[in-house]
């Protein structure tokens, strides 16, 4: 099975293609670029876009806006090659990367994404020390993290990127790409304001 796999939550968005399992091409980039990435992927992979068999998308937590262009471009994919889909939590993929990892995403506003999900101060973070911190949200409040006794990686760690392909590795049942929903924890700014 040849699967279309991306995640668009955060600041550097993945895609990748991967095959029984096997990463077949991965590209690193911003939300914007997601189709782009998508052609080039197939290209160099010499496949066409009615190979795709099923898609894997990143469901979140992190910015609304990011979050849904992944969202709309997989049920617009999906529909459009007729294919099934699959949502993963963005913080189900950092933690996938090693055992015992502790994802933190950037939820702005002075908070960060962790499992639950849910949107907190990183001060408010109980960690055991020597806990390895990962994410957009450990990069940023690094400082605060390893004064709590977490291990922050340098900025430049592989860990701290959603993989595309670890999306693929977590998915599970498929099916209208339609019913994928997103992980938004909190209501987003537009509904906040009219309430």
């Amino acid at each position: 099975m040849l699967a279309l796999a991306f995640d668009t939550a955060t600041d550097v968005t993945t895609t990748a293609l991967v095959e029984d399992g096997v990463v077949i091409g991965e590209r690193v980039g911003v939300a914007r670029s997601l189709l782009e990435d998508v052609d080039a992927l197939l290209d160099a992979a010499v496949r066409a876009k009615t190979s795709i068999d099923a898609l894997v998308v990143g469901t979140g937590p992190g910015s609304f806006t990011s979050t849904r262009i992944g969202l709309a471009v997989a049920r617009g994919l999906g529909l459009s090659l007729g294919i099934p889909g699959a949502g993963v939590s963005t913080l189900s993929a950092l933690a996938a990367s090693e055992p015992g990892i502790f994802p933190v995403i950037d939820a702005r506003r002075r908070e960060v994404f962790v499992a639950g999900p849910r949107a907190v101060s990183p001060d408010e973070l109980a960690l055991a020390a020597g806990t390895v911190c990962v994410g957009s949200g450990a990069v940023r409040y690094r400082s605060t993290l390893e004064r709590l006794g977490g291990v922050v990686p340098p900025d430049d760690d592989p860990r701290h990127v959603p993989h595309a392909w670890l999306h693929a590795r977590l998915a599970g049942g498929y099916g209208p790409v339609d019913r994928i929903e997103p992980v938004y924890v909190r209501v987003p700014d537009a509904e906040a304001s009219l309430a």
